[in-house]
């Protein structure tokens, strides 16, 4: 998996990137109560903010990690936000992308330098 310093992970299956925030984000937001998530097909540019998420303590923004297509959402957190608190790494993801250049994967943080990035 791959981390951008907003507090987002992504983890590469194949061709495409599945994204959610982390357990970090999860807890510094407080239980969520609404998310709505970009359409599928929607072509995004890497900071574009593409996801509004309200917590009990704020309401944020999510960014396009990467450039690339958005494949999937889950429409599952847009019925129960509360799954994205109780597991951000796993059912809790946001959306699906097909990246236009993977290879940019590898300027995004691993798992040791998000950890150094949160203590």
């Amino acid at each position: 998996m791959k981390y951008t310093e907003e507090h987002e992970w992504l983890k590469p299956e194949k061709d495409i990137v599945i994204v959610g925030i982390t357990e970090h984000a999860a807890e510094q937001l407080g239980d969520l109560v609404f998310v709505e998530l970009p359409n599928k097909d929607l072509e995004v540019k890497k900071d574009q903010e593409i996801v509004v998420i309200e917590s009990v303590k704020a309401a944020s923004d999510i960014l396009a990690p990467l450039d690339g297509v958005i494949t999937e959402i889950n429409d599952k957190i847009v019925d129960d936000p509360s799954i994205v608190n109780s597991d951000p790494l796993g059912e809790g993801w946001f959306f699906k992308m097909k990246l236009n250049n993977p290879s940019e994967l590898d300027k995004l943080l691993d798992k040791e330098e998000y950890d150094k990035l949160t203590s």
